[in-house]
């Protein structure tokens, strides 16, 4: 199947720029804010986040790494972090590609047996296929694709960075 390139270098710097400042709008009212990046892509958007948002809030921005199994979420997460330090504090969850919720819905689950404060998610792309009743609060962009479509997300050198259709 033939791949289209959906986003390149720059359209995921500005989604991402603008992600960030709709983050900032959103909890202006905070000192600190929680990046929780699902592995692996998801961390890597999760820091460029981050790194817009110390650019342009005051915000102390934390980094947390979140691992899960995409193919059986059930098998649990892992998360870089003491997950009681996060009580009462604002979290943000986020991922590469929103495709069924399954990802995102575990994400969230870990985090439910603590009190937070808040609970957002972030995705760069939102397949808007969901099974399950979740929703991405900030995305890059927003596809309407059939099932049997496959989104790649590649963060790599500038001339091979992209967001895929296949």
């Amino acid at each position: 199947m033939k791949e289209n390139k959906i986003l390149n270098e720059k359209n995921i710097r500005n989604a991402t720029r603008r992600i960030a400042f709709q983050i900032y709008e959103s909890n202006i009212d905070l000192k600190e804010i929680y990046l929780v990046g699902i592995s692996s892509n998801g961390i890597i958007l999760s820091k460029r986040i981050g790194e817009f948002l110390k650019r342009i809030s005051a915000f102390n921005v934390h980094q947390i790494e979140l691992e899960i199994d995409k193919e059986n979420p059930r098998n649990g997460v892992r998360i870089s972090s003491n997950i009681q330090s996060l009580k009462n504090k604002s979290i943000i969850i986020i991922d590469d590609v929103l495709n069924s919720g399954s990802t995102l819905l575990y994400a969230v689950n870990a985090f439910l047996g603590i009190s937070l404060k808040k609970i957002q998610t972030v995705v760069l792309v939102n397949r808007n296929h969901k099974k399950y009743p979740i929703k991405a609060d900030f995305k890059g962009i927003s596809l309407s694709t059939s099932v049997k479509e496959h989104i790649t997300v590649v963060f790599d050198t500038k001339e091979k960075e992209g967001v895929f259709l296949s």
